[in-house]
């Protein structure tokens, strides 16, 4: 990466209590390599080999400053420190043009700097269950962001944001016991600057596999009404963002549902002049057949027959579309 300061920001929609969006900010400061002799950490050497190999230890080459995020929230988006950091090891390893272990070394010329009491390091009583599921997706949305500046050739516009946590519990009326259900539902993958983004898909963060209909309706008193490519969901450019997702789900006994998800009010940003995706949308659709559209944070009662409807984010695009 060219030498420079590279900065961005984006935004969590709201922290699920007020409507405020919560910002992150970046600046990263990119140097030039330099060495330092001197015993740096490592594995013990031999005598041999520490007489024939130089000392060398890398000071850091790159800074990662969060300093400017807003303050931690009374919601439970908050981030610890060591997910920030996580998030910061997982971007700058995708960066590397081969495949490495994941190690203390990938990080060591790098520095994070995340100020305590922010939305990117919060302490204690903060709520921060939300944090590594919902704000980790958006440290990687802001990381990427920046270094565009810097390597526009190698990064990828916006996936979907969010992981959108859909949790479903009640009584299982064939058991009689409790029942608890959990799932993340993917989105779009971001275009990138060589090709269109892969619709329905779990990017960056999320580290997780579908739940297959058919062992959904098996395990649980839930049916899969509609599970779908959401036509037309990404944005539009050189290279199209990928389609998200349409989940509709019927609970078959009452039900306490919750959704923890982002991505509501602003949709996934594009690049070098691609067209930002759908942002994601959920509604409630009652017995009698009222529909009530539903915001990314919230927590309900279904009744059975009532049913739940999830439209996951599609990806930025990529680059504009030539004049004809």
């Amino acid at each position: 990466m060219p030498p420079g300061i590279y900065r961005a920001e984006d935004f969590l929609d709201n922290d699920g209590i007020s409507d405020k969006p919560v910002k992150i900010a970046v600046a990263i400061s990119v140097g030039r390599n330099q060495q330092s002799r001197g015993q740096g950490p490592g594995p013990r050497l031999s005598k041999e080999l520490i007489r024939r190999v130089p000392k060398v230890r890398l000071r850091p080459t790159v800074t990662v400053d969060f300093t400017g995020s807003d303050p931690q929230v009374e919601g439970s988006v908050n981030a610890v420190e060591a997910i920030t950091y996580s998030a910061c090891f997982y971007v700058f390893r995708c960066l590397l043009a081969e495949d490495v272990p994941a190690t203390a070394g990938l990080m060591r010329p790098i520095r994070v700097i995340a100020p305590e009491g922010t939305i990117v390091n919060a302490r204690p009583p903060a709520a921060v269950a939300g944090g590594n599921v919902e704000t980790s997706q958006r440290i990687v949305d802001v990381l990427l962001r920046a270094l565009a500046q810097a390597i526009p050739e190698r990064i990828p516009a916006a996936a979907s944001g969010t992981m959108n946590n859909l949790t479903v519990g009640g009584i299982d009326p064939h058991t009689g016991k409790p029942f608890a259900y959990y799932e993340t539902i993917a989105g779009g993958m971001g275009a990138r600057p060589s090709k269109h983004g892969v619709s329905g898909v779990h990017t960056h963060m999320t580290n997780s596999l579908n739940t297959p209909a058919e062992a959904l309706e098996y395990a649980y008193p839930l049916r899969v009404r509609r599970y779908s490519l959401r036509p037309a969901s990404g944005g539009g450019g050189k290279h199209r963002g990928g389609d998200g997702i349409v989940r509709k789900i019927e609970v078959l006994t009452d039900c306490e549902v919750t959704l923890l998800a982002d991505r509501r009010t602003r949709g996934p940003w594009g690049l070098a002049g691609g067209e930002a995706g759908a942002p994601g949308k959920a509604s409630v659709i009652r017995s009698g057949g009222s529909v009530a559209e539903m915001p990314g944070k919230f927590s309900t009662r279904l009744r059975k027959g009532e049913r739940i409807r999830i439209e996951s984010p599609g990806g930025g695009g990529w680059g504009t579309v030539a004049a004809k």
